[in-house]
């Protein structure tokens, strides 16, 4: 299938009719998503992205004719109101596929649940290796935590760096792609010279940053969110840190250089939108992202548009039934989409390029593509 893009609390659902006068739609999907507290803003990336590919479809006739109908909750990116979100969903609004636009806690604390009722769920960007583990009804669009991590430890090969200092934020999110990096640091030469962690509160580094300074790397692979790593590098640059600093899809934000300011200049994320794609698919996310909502398109956003577009794409070929069907519809699914070519293999991940973008003159741009069908491979059910 090739796509072509043409104050709330807890717990609020929030019904999105996106049809000019539809008061009330026919097929029920449902999205969980930050919409307050610490991930706010990437939540909002991610349901502006969701709802993007609703009003898409619905523009197209929705699925057979009936429309599509969006039930929102928001998980606070908290494992315990991601439970009580997906039960409603599934229970209160019989929701027939469910996305995930949220954070590897609360996705993984949803997904066995989505799995127990039999309702797909397609994760946009949450990396944690044990939520598609939950079961065969779970689906990922993007590379998981320890694949985009291997892929990093290429990118120093590449650059030709060998002494590195990992800097891990203390979740889920940064430590498997730490465990990702340091798999793969042996195959190019590279020698980690020390290693330090922080937590997602943390946005004063002076003690990290002085002990990174004195060990003198030449990369500095170091993880976090765009509210993290903007003051992070920021203050590594005021030290006089003049290593090549790489970070990873959760830097990909326009308020990544907002926060970090000048410092952010020459940074390297690997991260799956590419600004500079020749991708058809890409370029109509990108322009057509803009357009809907006056500002433009991360990571977060392009994922979960991805992400809903698969689950429209199942229901289109069942005919608006869930279940095994749909299942088995999405897993059966080829997708030309806005973060590349995806198929999913047994274990309903997928296999695709990583792409390295490069803070420039404050914007996002293609650096290089990592290409490397073993080193990225996901893995299977019989590697899991």
């Amino acid at each position: 299938m090739k796509f072509s893009a043409t104050p709330s609390f807890a717990l609020t659902a929030i019904s999105l009719a996106l049809l000019s006068g539809a008061a009330m739609a026919d097929v029920k999907i449902g999205i969980n998503v930050p919409l307050t507290g610490f991930a706010a803003a990437d939540g909002k990336s991610a349901l502006d992205g969701a709802k993007l590919a609703v009003a898409q479809a619905n523009a197209k006739g929705g699925i057979n004719g009936e429309k599509l109908d969006m039930v929102v909750y928001d998980d606070q990116a908290s494992p315990k109101e991601a439970v009580p979100a997906a039960t409603k969903l599934i229970e209160k609004d019989k929701v027939v596929g469910a996305v995930s636009g949220s954070y590897s806690g609360s996705t993984r604390a949803a997904s066995p649940v989505f799995q127990a009722a039999q309702v797909p769920y397609v994760v946009s960007y949450a990396i944690h290796p044990d939520i598609t583990r939950s079961g065969d009804f779970m689906f990922r669009v993007s590379a998981m935590g320890e694949v985009q991590g291997r892929g990093g430890a290429k990118l120093v090969g590449n650059l030709g760096k060998k002494k590195v200092v990992l800097i891990t934020l203390k979740n889920d999110f940064g430590q498997s792609l730490a465990a990702g990096f340091k798999e793969a640091a042996a195959k190019y030469g590279i020698t980690i010279a020390g290693e330090h962690e922080y937590s997602i509160q943390d946005r004063q580094f002076g003690a990290l940053v002085s002990a990174v300074k004195a060990q003198e790397p030449e990369v500095i692979y170091a993880s976090g969110y765009f509210y993290t790593a903007g003051p992070l590098v920021n203050q590594l640059r005021a030290a006089g840190v003049t290593a090549t600093i790489i970070g990873q899809e959760g830097y990909d934000s326009e308020k990544f250089m907002e926060i970090a300011g000048p410092a952010s200049e020459g940074v390297l994320i690997t991260t799956s939108l590419d600004r500079d794609s020749a991708n058809p698919a890409t370029k109509a996310f990108l322009a057509d992202f803009k357009a809907a909502n006056n500002a433009g398109a991360d990571m977060v956003a392009a994922a979960t548009y991805t992400a809903t577009q698969v689950l429209i794409d199942g229901l289109r070929k069942t005919g608006g039934k869930g279940g095994a069907a749909l299942r088995d519809a999405i897993a059966a699914g080829t997708y030309d989409s806005a973060i590349g070519k995806l198929t999913f293999n047994d274990l309903h991940e997928v296999n695709k390029d990583l792409q390295v973008q490069v803070v420039k003159d404050k914007s996002f741009h293609r650096h290089s593509v990592i290409s490397d069908p073993v080193l990225l491979a996901a893995p299977t059910k019989s590697t899991k």
